[in-house]
């Protein structure tokens, strides 16, 4: 049998074997991303040693890129431009100011933590470590007790900066040199990626959600297969957009928003969009945890044989002090209590964006990368472990505080309209769950 049969079959046993507890799992602690990156170590050089990067590297790039795809494309078609303005508009607070310090923090403490990167190097590791992922915290939004308020600014939080940051990280890398975006020089990276890779995604996302409204309007579209064309309009407008040289992920970030914009009619357009989206960030889902187990595998193993204190400390100041205090100074005066400020900037964990963006930056083979490789895996995975073990047991006291807190008349926490849920990307046992 050959090393291949073998990490096929031990992935297809995890997931397996988590399906058949994960009801269970979920009232405790222990989180599907936890589970997913802990076999991932195990499938790894520091156990089996069945999976490692220099084999299995175009099969996992495939896997990730794929994932955040239909994560990125399915995030913005779900948020409605109403949900930027729901209650003075915090997520946009977020989206905007919080994020540009957010990337300015932690370029300025990589660059003084890491001698070795040049300027830009450091600026990659801020951008590439900005962008969250509620899958890794499900509880922290999920949880009814949580205020509607704080739920919905973290919702739309984690669904649009990884796309926001998409344009930071081509620009940074573009400065570097020697990398595939130098190459082409700062207005050929520009034309490109920021230009015309929108384009096709207006083009793509827009002829795409046009059609499928008038198909839909007329009878003519079963809903299974409305779900497939969701799937076909993600992946033609990433792979149209790399077949240009641009960059795929921010074709099929604006495809989300355009094919949203036009497909979205009438009063049922939240429970249609949604519906026709369902297979797409279920699919999403499901690769995203099959991502991680290989981020587990071949990237943060690797990464633990490397550490040190300035790594350690990055990573440490990178989940706590470079995400909450952008995030307090973007709230400030939002009206929101301490307590809720605290909770908004504990929940930024860092996910599958990350782990994506720091692949990208490994196949550039240049010196400085290898160390950002290590710096981002193990944030990444302080991440998984922090976030994922906290998020039950801080949203219950969290939502005790606020049940005591929304007695007193006024407070801000309590003034949000309601909002239709959306799913968030969990996994696919998780999905059926929720």
């Amino acid at each position: 049998m050959s090393d291949a049969a073998w990490t096929g079959a031990a992935v297809a046993a995890v997931a397996a074997g988590y399906s058949l507890v994960s009801r269970r799992l979920a009232t405790t602690p222990v989180s599907s991303a936890m589970v997913f990156v802990g076999f991932g170590l195990l499938l790894g050089p520091l156990g089996w040693n069945l999976v490692s990067l220099g084999h299995d590297s175009a099969q996992l790039r495939t896997l990730v890129e794929a994932a955040l795809t239909l994560v990125l494309f399915t995030d913005s078609a779900v948020v409605r431009p109403a949900d930027l303005r729901t209650e003075g508009a915090l997520p946009g607070r977020l989206l905007s100011v919080g994020l540009v310090l957010t990337i300015g923090a932690g370029w300025l403490l990589a660059w003084a933590l890491f001698p070795g990167l040049t300027v830009w190097e450091a600026a990659l590791v801020g951008a590439v470590l900005a962008p969250t992922d509620a899958a890794l915290g499900k509880s922290a939004i999920s949880d009814p007790r949580v205020p509607s308020l704080v739920r919905q600014t973290l919702n739309v939080e984690s669904g649009l900066n990884d796309g926001l940051v998409l344009p930071f990280f081509v620009l940074f890398l573009a400065a570097v040199p020697g990398t595939s975006y130098a190459d082409e020089g700062t207005a050929g990276t520009f034309w490109r990626a920021l230009l015309l890779s929108p384009a096709v995604g207006l083009a793509v996302g827009g002829i795409g959600g046009r059609l499928l409204r008038v198909s839909f309007d007329h009878g003519w579209v079963a809903r299974d297969w409305r779900e497939i064309f969701v799937l076909a309009a993600a992946v033609g407008s990433y792979t149209l957009a790399t077949a240009t040289h641009g960059s795929g992920f921010i074709a099929a970030w604006v495809a989300g928003f355009a094919f949203a914009g036009v497909f979205r009619h009438g009063e049922e357009s939240p429970l249609v969009v949604a519906e026709t989206t369902e297979l797409a960030e279920f699919l999403g889902g499901g690769l995203a945890m099959l991502s991680l187990l290989f981020f587990g595998a071949v990237v943060l193993g690797p990464a633990l044989q490397h550490l040190s204190w300035r790594i350690v400390g990055y990573a440490l100041l990178s989940l706590t002090v470079v995400r909450m205090v952008p995030v307090a100074l973007a709230l400030v005066g939002s009206g929101l209590r301490r307590p809720t400020v605290a909770y908004v900037g504990w929940f930024g964990p860092r996910g599958l964006a990350s782990v994506v963006f720091g692949l990208l930056l490994a196949e550039e083979h240049l010196q400085g990368m290898e160390q950002i490789g290590w710096v981002v895996a193990i944030t990444v995975g302080l991440s998984v472990l922090l976030h994922g073990a906290s998020a039950g047991v801080l949203a219950l006291r969290y939502g005790q505080w606020y049940e005591r807190a929304a007695a007193e008349p006024g407070l801000r926490e309590s003034s949000a309209t309601p909002v239709t849920p959306r799913r968030r990307r969990l996994g696919p046992v998780e999905h059926l769950e929720s």
